[in-house]
């Protein structure tokens, strides 16, 4: 897998690399944005900032996919891509994955955590488990 970045997207990816959460936020009218682009659509500031989060989050949608879309991904289905929230980062949202997860245990709204994975040609994902599985709870 490679990822292809730009002046706006690079801190998101280098601070993954360091397995570090980050969001792009204005640096004049401190509102959170994604994504990132050239102008704050609230102010029109191009100064960005990129503070690093928690890596809590709340499932916002899912989905379930369970017919891999090429051969090759075959043995990857079932997976859940995700829009996730960031409740500190003014509920900015992510796409991403949920993993180690029970199917029946997913829902709206329920917490999870960041969790990196790292691919074999050194790119850091972000993907997300349940909050409540690190605690044993679930």
């Amino acid at each position: 897998m490679e990822v292809v970045t730009d002046a706006w997207t690079a801190p998101f990816w280098q601070a993954a690399a360091a397995h570090r959460l980050v969001a792009p936020r204005c640096g004049s009218c401190r509102r959170f944005r994604m994504p990132p682009g050239p102008f704050c659509p609230h102010c029109r500031s191009q100064k960005l900032e990129w503070p690093e989060l928690s890596g809590d989050g709340v499932i916002y949608s899912y989905t379930i996919v369970s017919v891999p879309i090429t051969p090759e991904m075959a043995d990857s289905v079932p997976y859940v891509p995700a829009v996730i929230s960031l409740p500190d980062a003014d509920g900015v949202r992510l796409i991403s994955n949920v993993v180690d997860a029970p199917i029946e245990a997913l829902r709206v709204g329920a917490p999870v955590r960041v969790h990196w994975h790292d691919t074999p040609n050194g790119v850091a994902l972000p993907q997300f488990v349940l909050a409540e599985d690190l605690a044993g709870t679930s």
